[in-house]
């Protein structure tokens, strides 16, 4: 089939290699004219045979509308727009009313894979009709891992990238359990090799996974970690899920826990440990450091 690719970075520009590997038509678009096969989206949509699908690959928010709105004003009734991008899932609601009241169909993705996508595959969540799930689904077959899993239609629409911030959400607590674990076994003198430790449960554990796997790699690359700085931005789906869970009354301690503790890397004195200290020195006469 023939697809129109829009956004051409890290994750877009490999999708675009591996939808093309599976003997499909894809023609991109990016605002950096060396990574783009034509100079607009109206070039874009031109070159497509209806009906015609439109993945957009753009940051959440104000690139993915501003997307969306131009391509409602170029696309006819029966076309298709892809959003895979980490829209928020209410943006997809608004997104679908506003293509449907023209005719044209739009599915929620969100995608899942990183730079590991080229060769390992994508996991996609999908939302949407059926009928416009259909329309893309050789897509998702080509992004897919090989293998039964790996790809759901997880409901109507906002469904893909409602199940995908969820994912993200776990992904957060998940990295921040090895990240504790490792620091404790770093501290302590009767462990000598933290790394093999971390290697060792690689195989045969019921810890292990694909970020461990990523963790030993790290490891071996920088074994003490001695050349990062520990500060760890969030990407927003982290914050989304705890707002979610708020909104539905679902207990995530594991997860905003985890969650805080990135705003907590941010800090290079801790307001909260000032007050804290200043109140033990109160009640308590203990001691406090001054600067």
């Amino acid at each position: 089939m023939e697809l129109g690719l829009v956004g051409l970075g890290k994750m877009g520009g490999n999708m675009r290699e591996r939808i093309r590997r599976a003997g499909h038509t894809v023609i991109g678009y990016d605002r950096n004219p060396d990574l783009a096969d034509v100079h607009s989206l109206a070039d874009l949509v031109g070159k497509l045979s209806g009906p015609r699908v439109v993945w957009v690959m753009v940051p959440a928010g104000a690139p993915t509308q501003s997307t969306v709105d131009e391509l409602a004003e170029l696309l006819e009734p029966g076309d298709v727009v892809v959003d895979g991008g980490n829209s928020r899932w209410t943006d997809d609601e608004k997104h679908a009313e506003e293509l449907a009241a023209k005719g044209i169909g739009f599915v929620d993705c969100g995608v899942s894979g990183g730079v590991w996508g080229l060769e390992n595959g994508y996991a996609l969540m999908y939302g949407g009709d059926a009928e416009n799930v259909a329309k893309v689904q050789p897509v998702f077959d080509a992004l897919k891992p090989e293998g039964t899993f790996g790809a759901v239609h997880a409901g109507k629409v906002g469904a893909g990238h409602f199940a995908k911030m969820v994912h993200n959400g776990i992904e957060y607590a998940m990295m921040q359990a090895y990240a504790e674990g490792w620091e404790l076994l770093e501290k302590v003198d009767s462990v000598t090799d933290v790394r093999e430790v971390f290697r060792s449960w690689q195989e045969g554990t019921v810890i292990r996974s694909w970020l461990l796997d990523l963790a030993v790699n790290a490891l071996d690359e920088d074994e003490h970690l001695d050349r990062l700085k520990g500060f760890a931005q969030d990407s927003g789906e982290g914050r989304w899920t705890v707002e979610a869970a708020i909104d539905n009354a679902v207990p995530l301690p594991a997860i905003t826990a985890s969650l805080f503790a990135r705003f907590s890397s941010r800090q290079e004195d801790s307001p909260q440990m000032k007050m804290i200290a200043a109140l033990r020195n109160q009640f308590g006469g203990h001691a406090v450091e001054k600067k």
